[in-house]
Order: structure tokens, then sequence, then C-alpha cells
């Protein structure tokens, strides 16, 4: 078959291709992404990666329990304290914080050489944070803590799921904290599940108040939260089902309509 002849607008635009000048300072440099040569852009690879069994456990748990029907006694676990309250908790919870194996040792060793001396050693009671269920519990039910925080991501969540009711029977200001492990900061220990404040000192009796009096009106005296049901997300691909079938019912009452 014989081949078409070139037309004028091809001879132009080669001609146009031909007459550009080359800028010595933007030197055209391709990049070949083929084996051995350029090195690979980064890509999201976050969906080809092979997660850890506990990541995966802990994406499937909070799907689930968006998903199924949660009971208000496990639902009220995720209603914590938003940043600003839970800075100020911390902030003050931080004074009173135990003392580490070091401190202690030190203050030991001067007590020994005070009584070697035969001085008088100071025997005053220091008011620090408790720590541990059993403890916690002790303390609220003889109506010595005045202030109970709980970590709101224990694992069982039975462990410390009747602690809120308790609190509220015994009138001891509570609240639901992130996390477990922040809570363990507090008191020198990789995590704990709760902790109490059975005192606090003068001068800080003024804002513990201000935040008991808040703690409890946000827990302790709002009993919408042992009422609402959690979960009953319904997920992304669900809801779309549910739209069509809802347009396809509108659709076939409109045509009963018009008849």
């Amino acid at each position: 078959m014989p081949k078409a002849p070139k037309t004028n607008k091809s001879k132009k635009i080669s001609k146009k291709i031909a007459d550009r000048k080359k800028n010595p300072l933007f030197v055209k440099d391709a990049k070949n992404f083929r084996i051995g040569n350029d090195v690979q852009p980064k890509r999201d690879l976050s969906r080809y990666v092979r997660w850890p069994r506990y990541i995966l456990l802990h994406r499937q748990k909070k799907i689930l329990l968006q998903r199924i029907k949660v009971p208000a006694a496990i639902h009220q676990f995720s209603k914590t304290l938003d940043k600003n309250q839970s800075s100020k908790v911390y902030s003050l919870l931080k004074k009173y914080s135990p003392e580490t194996k070091t401190e202690k040792k030190q203050r030991l060793i001067k007590a020994a050489e005070q009584k070697t001396q035969n001085q008088k050693t100071d025997s005053k009671k220091v008011n620090v944070l408790k720590f541990g269920l059993n403890h916690v519990t002790t303390l609220v039910e003889t109506k010595k803590a005045k202030l109970v925080l709980i970590a709101y991501d224990v694992d069982p969540i039975e462990l410390v799921v009747w602690l809120p009711q308790l609190c509220r029977r015994q009138e001891v200001p509570f609240a639901f904290v992130k996390n477990k492990a922040r809570l363990g900061a507090l008191v020198h220990q990789k995590t704990a599940t709760c902790v109490a404040l059975t005192d606090v000192r003068k001068e800080d009796q003024a804002e513990f108040d201000n935040l008991a009096r808040d703690l409890r009106q946000h827990y302790n005296e709002n009993h919408e939260l042992l009422r609402t049901i959690g979960g009953g997300q319904v997920g992304i691909k669900s809801r779309h089902q549910q739209e069509a079938l809802k347009k396809a019912f509108e659709i076939e009452e409109l045509k009963k309509t018009s008849q």
C-alpha cells in the first residue's frame, strides 16, 4: 500500500520543533524507573503492608464496637474528658505523684543518718496518688477517696466496668480518661487501670473543689450516660445499599401516585 504524502501541516510542526532553541540552564533529564536505574518514587503502600496481628485485632475490634450495639454501662467509658479538662486534671495530679525508687532510697538513707545522730526525723504523712484496682476499690468503699480516674482502654473491660457505679453510690467524683499508659506514668508504672486521690494540700483546695464539682455534673449526676446505647453505626457499603433501596422505594411510590 503506497504511503500517504506528508501534508503541509506536518511540515510546519516539524519546522517549529527544529527552530526551538534549547536553554542550556534547563536540560531535560527524563528519569528511567526500570530495574537498575533511577530510584523509585515514594508510594503509599499501607494497603499492601502485612500488619502485625495485634494491630489487625485492634482495628477489627474498633470497627466491631462501631457496628454492634454496645450496652450503656460499657459505652460510658468512651465519654472521656476533653483536652482542656484532662490537662487540668493531670497538672493537679502530677503534684501528688508518688516518689521514685531512687527518691525513696535517698529519703531512707537520710532518715537513718538522722537517727544515728539522735536528730528528729520528718515523720509527716505525705499525700500521694493511690493506685491498684483492689486498693482504689477499698478507698472508694470506705469513702476515703476524694477523686478517682479510670482508664477508658482497660482490657478486659470487666475489670473496671463496675467501678463507676460504685463511685456513684459512694458519691465519689470520678472521670474516664485517656489512657492507661498515661495514668501509669503518674505513678511510675507502665500502665494503671485507675488512680485515686485521698487528700489535697491547702494551696490546691480551691482548684480541687472546682474540678470535683465539674466532674460530679459531668459523670456522677449525668443520668444520660447510663441510658445511651453505643454502636449501631452502619458501614459505607451498607449505607449505600440502604440509600439505593430508599431511592428505589421512592420511585415506586411516585409511579403509583402518578397512575
